[in-house]
């Protein structure tokens, strides 16, 4: 812990504590993002220590599943609370994907692409990420359109399988098919570290990320008025709050893509997306279910459809020997017209 990660820890903590003492939206926008990016590079550098000292596919784990259980507690906070929204989970969900597929992975692999010209990838990894991706995106937004809305019995069954599946992925990304997941030549490098070094940076980690998480949040309503005064759509300020979130996820891909770690940037790209479908949706559907709440899972046809493109070109791009800069700008070019939609 240097000087500058205590300040992270007291300007993010002190900023959550008295956002709402700010005078301006505006003002308060522009604190939020400057503190939100300046506590995102303390969660890059516990993130890339936990992986130094873990090796992958473990640390990049860490680090995912770190971002998204705040975002799945803060999702199931808005369903408990008396803002209720049937529909935050599928939003946030496919908001988060086209993030996560399209922006993130596109900037990545453009980048290494430009800096190495075509990088080869562990072969397993990655298409084994796409299997569980496309599985849980259908599992979860196709199930209700084929059976019309689900019962509270086809929802408990539904939350039940993704958790089992989910589960038996995670039994096996780190045990036996660890080395799947792990850049090539490093597939047998054995990691020594001590569990009170780890626990240590797990805390400090989800210390500085807790606040970016809470942060990006609470500003939701000074961003509408922001974007309100340009007349901007409304669901840009959740695409925002959601690149916002997950800041620390895309900074920690795009280094890695700068090291030419092809493997790592689909452990932490991917990982984070199989964590997010994993996750919350048996949370929304299982408190759906115990509260008596409508949970919305049908997919409008344009949302599914970039949703779907983002994963094909993903699993077309891993799936051959080398990633190039081309799959990169594609899915830029697929992201820029997605923003397009949303204006339209």
């Amino acid at each position: 812990m240097s000087r500058v990660d205590y300040l992270r820890l007291i300007f993010g903590w002190l900023a959550v504590v008295g956002l709402g003492w700010l005078p301006a939206p505006t003002v308060q926008l522009i604190v939020v993002v400057a503190i939100i990016i300046f506590c995102a590079f303390g969660v890059v550098k516990m993130a890339e220590s936990l992986a130094h000292l873990l090796g992958d596919p473990l640390g990049s784990l860490l680090l995912s599943l770190s971002i998204v259980v705040i975002e799945v507690i803060l999702i199931s906070a808005v369903m408990l609370g008396p803002a209720h929204s049937a529909t935050i989970a599928r939003d946030s969900v496919l908001a988060v994907s086209m993030i996560i597929l399209a922006l993130v992975m596109g900037l990545a692999l453009l980048i290494a692409g430009i800096k190495f010209g075509s990088l080869k990838h562990n072969g397993i990894g990655a298409p084994t990420y796409m299997v569980m991706i496309s599985t849980l995106i259908v599992t979860s937004f196709g199930t209700p359109v084929v059976l019309s809305g689900l019962s509270a019995i086809q929802a408990i069954l539904i939350a039940l399988f993704t958790i089992v599946l989910y589960g038996f992925f995670l039994y096996r990304q780190t045990g036996s098919q660890a080395v799947d997941f792990q850049e090539r030549g490093q597939e047998h490098q054995k990691t020594d570290f001590k569990a009170r070094d780890v626990v240590l940076r797990v805390v400090i980690l989800l210390l500085m990320a807790i606040p970016i998480v809470l942060l990006s949040h609470d500003m939701a309503k000074s961003l509408d008025q922001v974007l309100s005064l340009i007349q901007a759509p409304p669901a840009l300020a959740g695409l925002i709050i959601a690149c916002i979130v997950f800041l620390p996820e895309t900074i920690t891909s795009l280094r890695a893509a700068w090291g030419g770690e092809v493997q790592r940037l689909s452990n932490l790209v991917h990982g984070a997306l199989v964590s997010t479908l994993g996750l919350s949706i048996p949370s929304v559907l299982l408190i759906g279910v115990a509260t008596g709440q409508e949970v919305n899972l049908v997919p409008e046809s344009r949302e599914i459809l970039f949703v779907g493109a983002a994963i094909a070109i993903n699993a077309i791009a891993f799936n051959v020997k080398r990633v190039t800069a081309i799959h990169g700008a594609a899915l830029l070019m697929l992201f820029g017209v997605y923003l397009l939609g949303m204006f339209n």
